[in-house]
């Protein structure tokens, strides 16, 4: 029997807001359940629904190569609320989509304020939800709750739900030497709203690049709280710092790869090392250091991060931090409709997933979402094909990748952004070129990806078709 009760839905990020909007647009009310400004986190800083609390980065948006913009266009067909919002109030960066947080976060809600079917609840839901709650999402993301994380470990017996993630600085542009640090995106590369010169980079020389290394092997860190001693980073968002002790060229062949750019001031020699800013806000008045997440102690931040060539008078609209990430062992614990196998009537969705990565995140939503508005219509959903990017990250989640990681043969769960190896290979991949041009290395990866990515929007509109959802085209 259909129930009549409202679906809940708890945490009011990425993933809530989209799990939200897509129940809404099913015809099921839903009340949104948001602990801020009641009660606060130390990493966010408005009561506004999908705040951004790290990057203001959805990543790359290009969907025929690239799996983040794959992901992007099938969210995007399955009328993302995250994906129109950040449509909507995007920024040039490149290739990448990236959003005005503050206007991104207060277009979400107002979009599920003014929902008829959307009731916005702001408190904190303390422990597990009522029992009478019978169809629920859990999205509290990387910021659950104590009371709530001790509630879940208790159901499902488990012994870890936490990981750290980290926030990078933003600088006032007014503040940036433009003599020395220049305008270009990797090469050259226009992206939504963007026009090939979206970045600031400041370039390192050798000598310059090896005394910024010791000065961050040598800056004071924060120190751990006692119950955070023992979490663990997640590879995909290392402090600086962290990434600096795993060896010194580490930086240069990550966030500081030189790769692709030019400096105007010396344009026959690359850069050692590259320290690239990208846009924050629609007035362009603040910018991020990407990739520069860290646990230096403020005033280290400073002194260190003003070695940085044309960063030498920089002012910080606000520097990095920490904060506690929390996730479950996903595979284990979920169905692969996102319901907890210990307690039916609970979904959850978002980074305590433990997808990684904002779009990742609230497809996760999209997909929670979905599912429990066919339970509550007594409707039958399929997941999306392991063809798409959607299923395959379905699939990572609920068990389709878990790894033996020792000789005992115990197995471990890591956070995932979605990537082109969670997709199954074609049937078959072009090898030659429109002129019959036998296509090699970097060209034929890029024709492998294409084959994928159209494979996937093919699947993804036949699985919409099965919902008798409109199919927006191509």
């Amino acid at each position: 029997m259909t129930s009549k009760k409202p679906i809940h839905i708890v945490g009011g990020g990425l993933a809530g807001s989209e799990a939200a909007w897509q129940i809404a647009r099913k015809g099921v009310p839903v009340v949104l359940h948001e602990m801020r400004p009641v009660r606060t986190t130390d990493a966010h800083s408005t009561d506004g629904l999908a705040e951004l609390v790290c990057s203001n980065s959805f990543r790359s948006d290009d969907w025929q190569t690239n799996a983040v913009g794959l992901l992007h266009e099938e969210m995007r067909r399955c009328d993302s609320l995250i994906m129109a919002a950040g449509d909507q109030h995007k920024l040039p960066a490149g290739g990448a989509l990236a959003v005005d947080r503050d206007g991104f976060s207060q277009e979400v809600t107002k979009r599920l304020e003014d929902h008829p079917l959307v009731t916005i609840e702001r408190g904190e839901v303390a422990g597990l939800p009522p029992a009478d709650w019978d169809n629920v999402i859990i999205a509290t993301g990387p910021l659950t709750s104590p009371a709530l994380s001790e509630a879940i470990l208790k159901l499902t017996g488990e012994g870890e739900l936490a990981f750290f993630d980290a926030i990078a600085p933003i600088v006032h542009l007014d503040s940036i030497n433009l003599d020395i640090a220049w305008r270009q995106s990797r090469y050259d590369k226009p992206g939504p709203g963007g026009t090939g010169a979206d970045y600031l980079n400041c370039a390192f020389d050798k000598e310059g690049y090896e005394a910024f290394i010791d000065a961050l092997l040598e800056g004071e860190k924060t120190t751990f709280k006692e119950w955070e001693a023992n979490t663990p980073y997640f590879d995909g968002c290392l402090p600086i710092e962290v990434m600096a002790e795993r060896g010194r060229d580490t930086l240069r062949f990550g966030p500081m790869k030189p790769v692709g750019l030019t400096d105007p001031r010396n344009p026959d020699k690359r850069p050692y090392a590259v320290v690239q800013l990208r846009q924050d806000n629609a007035l362009g008045s603040l910018w991020n250091m990407v990739g520069f997440q860290t646990k230096l102690k403020y005033a280290e931040q400073t002194r260190i991060f003003r070695m940085i060539p044309g960063l030498e008078e920089a002012q910080f609209a606000r520097l990095g931090g920490l904060h506690r990430n929390t996730f479950l062992n996903s595979p284990k614990l979920l169905a692969t409709d996102l319901r907890l196998k210990a307690d039916p009537r609970l979904r959850f969705a978002g980074q305590i997933t433990g997808v990684e990565g904002y779009i990742e995140s609230a497809a996760a939503g999209l997909l929670a979402g979905r599912f429990a508005a066919a339970q509550y219509l007594d409707e039958d959903i399929a997941p999306p094909p392991a063809t798409t990017a959607l299923g395959a990250m379905l699939n990572h989640i609920t068990g389709g990748h878990i790894i033996a990681d020792n000789a005992s043969g115990s197995r471990s769960f890591q956070p995932m952004n979605i990537n082109y190896g969670l997709l199954p290979d074609p049937d078959e991949s072009p090898t030659h070129d429109s002129d019959g041009r036998r296509l090699k290395g970097k060209e034929r990866g890029k024709a492998k990806r294409r084959t994928v990515s159209n494979r996937a929007l093919k699947h993804l509109n036949q699985w919409i078709e099965s919902q008798g959802t409109h199919v927006i085209s191509e």
